[in-house]
């Protein structure tokens, strides 16, 4: 009984947790949704870059985007981050003049994320059928113009789900920022409840920072699946009783 209670002491002090909270929205959730928008918006314009690279006549492009694509999707995200921050920051900063160590974590969770979002948005304009650019050409568009105006809206639109899902991913990612140690008013959600973890001796706000990622991310995952069910039902279309009728009876006369 008595680990139990430590257990239930440590983990699910509700006193610790109501201390944190304030602070994990005010200061933690602004940061984490800067963080995860910007790179996402940031990776959807290089990653569609990529995808196109990726599916280019010229080998060269090909290549170079093969190649991106492999290394970034390959190493893991906390190194990446660490050789951005830690390795650039200083002569960047030195450079620029900046300490907002911000720009460096968009810039290295924008760079991951270009390498999947390209391949998602590779995969969804090569499943357009073909039928669709030779069409589009035959209507006097040229290559460059089907492409932009008919294929990739269409390819984009299956690959919603997917793309949900890395935003998803770059929601819990930006918790490694704190890789390149930020100021008070610059913690994001995980970092706010890990500082007060670590004053405190209590893990209770851990799981606090963890119910709150679940408040962002849960919601998204069913964002997901629901367009991925409107995708591939359709939407149903409502038929009036006089049209249900008139349906039948054509049926009936053939």
């Amino acid at each position: 009984m008595d680990v139990l209670e430590q257990f239930l002491k440590t983990f699910f002090d509700w006193q610790a947790m109501g201390e944190v909270v304030p602070q994990m929205l005010t200061v933690g959730l602004p940061n984490t949704l800067i963080l995860a928008a910007s790179s996402a918006i940031l990776g959807c314009f290089f990653g569609l870059i990529l995808a196109v690279m990726g599916i280019s006549r010229n080998p060269v492009s090909r290549w170079i985007a093969r190649v991106y694509t492999d290394i970034f999707r390959g190493l893991p995200a906390i190194l990446v981050i660490v050789i951005i921050g830690i390795g650039l920051g200083p002569i960047l900063r030195q450079l620029t003049g900046i300490t907002n160590p911000f720009p460096l974590a968009i810039f290295a969770l924008t760079l991951m994320a270009a390498a999947y979002i390209g391949e998602i948005f590779r995969s969804g304009i090569q499943s357009v059928d073909k039928g669709q650019l030779e069409a589009s050409r035959a209507l006097g568009f040229s290559y460059g113009s089907a492409m932009i105006l008919v294929v990739i809206p269409q390819g984009i639109r299956r690959v919603l789900p997917a793309l949900v899902n890395q935003l998803i991913s770059l929601i819990k990612e930006s918790s490694l920022v704190y890789l390149l140690g930020v100021t008070a008013t610059q913690r994001e959600i995980y970092r706010v409840a890990n500082d007060s973890a670590a004053n405190s001796g209590n893990m209770s706000p851990l799981i606090a920072a963890g119910v709150l990622y679940l408040c962002m991310t849960v919601p998204l995952t069913h964002l997901v699946n629901y367009i991925d069910k409107r995708m591939r039902e359709g939407k149903a279309q409502k038929v009036e009783p006089d049209e249900k009728a008139a349906i039948i009876g054509k049926g009936a006369q053939a």
